[in-house]
């Protein structure tokens, strides 16, 4: 992986810079012209309110919390959605029997699942676990069914011309090819976990990030508000980049594509020939000599 220039790294902090200041002047100014910026807290404000947060110990112990339930969440929802979306994309029985079905929950949100969550399991963390896992589950399926379902039939061929059986095609093709869609996924996943983590812990009653936000809502603390807010955005990116640089871990093997200011691509560098003895070099400067030659005299014919 290569190493961002210190040009980028300065650009993206201007970049965060320039958004905070830009919150702060229009909420120290009041403004209010369709947007109401007078009712946000200013960035001093919050900054006051995160660091008070930062000297207590409740907020480690709402950051632990949300952090275990979150991964816990996302282990099981990467696991059964791989395993789901594997068997939907390789089997037309499972495919007819669970398809349906999972389709009709998928557009279910997750605070919609807060009152099943209650109804069916008989604590709180296991409700917080089933809303965060059920949250990932299927941007991570959709995902793998569609990069299984992408792979071409050819290399599958080419396992069962060699003897392979259906646990060689398994290891050897559909999971080597299909991981860069499955990191997709993930990546998408461990996002709307996060996303829904206010409304998976507000029925825990205790601790966790998306608990302490809502409780600071409902007290009209909003520098508290904006705290959680920006710790959720933080484990979010911290999280989420976590699983994109494992996704290009495991997939080293696939071309890479450098970014080129202009859209232009990157020519390979040419590679000097070996010089071997003198007659072959000779025999070398001859035709290069004939284009320098044939050059000049198109460019005398060029100018007469």
């Amino acid at each position: 992986m290569t190493r961002l220039p210190l040009a980028r790294y300065a650009l993206r902090t201007a970049s965060l810079a320039a958004f905070l200041g830009l919150w702060q002047l229009l909420t120290s100014l009041n403004v209010d012209l369709w947007l109401r910026f007078s009712q946000f807290p200013t960035v001093t404000d919050v900054a006051r309110a995160f660091a008070g947060r930062l000297s207590g110990g409740d907020f480690w112990t709402d950051l632990t919390d949300s952090l275990t339930r979150i991964l816990t969440g996302f282990a099981l929802a990467a696991v059964l959605g791989v395993a789901m979306g594997v068997l939907l994309a390789r089997s037309r029985l499972a495919e007819d029997l669970l398809g349906p079905v999972l389709e009709v929950i998928r557009p279910i949100p997750a605070i919609a699942l807060v009152p099943v969550a209650i109804l069916l399991f008989p604590s709180d963390e296991q409700g917080i676990v089933f809303i965060t896992c059920t949250a990932a589950f299927f941007p991570v399926l959709v995902s793998t069914r569609h990069a299984v379902r992408a792979l071409t039939p050819v290399w599958e061929e080419a396992v069962r011309t060699m003897g392979g059986g259906r646990l060689r095609i398994l290891g050897s093709v559909v999971l080597p090819g299909a991981l860069p869609g499955i990191f997709g996924g993930l990546s998408v996943g461990i996002g709307v976990s996060w996303i829904c983590v206010i409304s998976a812990e507000m029925i825990s009653g205790q601790y966790g990030v998306g608990y302490r936000t809502w409780q600071d809502y409902t007290v009209v603390n909003y520098p508290g508000v904006f705290v959680g807010m920006v710790t959720i955005g933080i484990l979010g990116w911290v999280t989420s980049t976590a699983v994109e640089l494992l996704g290009r871990r495991l997939t080293r093997w696939l071309p890479r594509t450098s970014y080129v200011p202009g859209g232009r691509t990157r020519a390979p560098r040419p590679v000097a020939a070996p010089v071997r003895a003198d007659s072959d070099s000779k025999h070398q400067a001859q035709p290069e000599q004939q284009g320098q030659k044939d050059t000049e005299e198109a460019r005398d014919e060029h100018l007469v």
